[in-house]
């Protein structure tokens, strides 16, 4: 039998479903087989920080390139994956509010008795742009913010809130909500999810090359599938 290469990875909850489905089909091409741990992405790279064993972390952009700079990963290694949009939702069988536009998404929010949004870099850009709006304080009291690890999704299907904002991977394969689709392109949140080497991974070659494939063209369909778009190509796109 074949030798099996086996690398230690930690993510957040937006990319654990594409990554584990990328991660079969890397094995079956490569025998590299990936043991991933999928959390908070405030905790995992608090565990990265804390020099935890890991081959490879998978999270925003951003803050890969601050475990860089503390050199917790490895300087160049850092590649962009996949760029995943936010998403609404509401609980199943509520009525449905019209988000198609600017003005509409903010009457449905300001309509909203309780509202459900993440950790992470979603819910900052999401709080931002309440503060644009010039309704953050007025929501205040509205606003409720996910543990780490918890999916938006979940606080919807416990009627915990009314009106919801995550990632749209995190909300794809949940029951007992109703998925509105992404918020209009003029408010749009979207988030590019990257990976680099721990700077604690004894298999860097094996690391880079699952990196390689995983930002490769041949990962495309399998990204869409998870709701979620290939990086360079909409960055090549952007550049038109």
């Amino acid at each position: 039998m074949a030798h099996t290469t086996t690398l230690c990875g930690i993510s957040s909850m937006a990319t654990q479903a594409v990554l584990a489905e990328l991660a079969g089909d890397f094995l079956r091409d490569a025998g590299v087989t990936l043991a991933l741990e999928s959390m908070g992405g405030v905790d995992a790279a608090k565990r990265v920080r804390a020099g935890e064993a890991f081959d490879l972390v998978f999270l925003a952009r951003d803050a890969i390139d601050a475990l860089a700079e503390s050199g917790h990963v490895l300087t160049g290694s850092r590649l962009d994956l996949v760029r995943s949009a936010v998403s609404v939702a509401v609980p199943a069988g509520a009525p449905v509010p019209d988000i198609g536009t600017e003005a509409t998404l903010q009457r449905a929010v300001l309509a909203a008795s309780r509202i459900g949004y993440s950790t992470g870099p979603s819910g900052v850009a999401l709080t931002a742009l309440f503060a644009r709006w010039g309704v953050l304080a007025q929501l205040q009291d509205r606003l409720v913010q996910a543990p780490p690890g918890v999916p938006v999704g979940r606080l919807l299907a416990q009627g915990e809130v009314t009106l919801g904002f995550q990632q749209t991977s995190e909300l794809l394969q949940l029951s007992g909500i109703t998925l509105l689709g992404p918020m209009p392109a003029e408010v749009a949140i979207v988030t590019t999810f990257s990976g680099g080497v721990c700077a604690a991974c004894d298999q860097v070659p094996a690391a880079q090359a699952l990196l390689q494939y995983f930002a490769s063209p041949a990962t495309l369909a399998a990204k869409r599938r998870q709701g979620m778009e290939q990086a360079l190509a909409l960055e090549e796109r952007e550049h038109v």
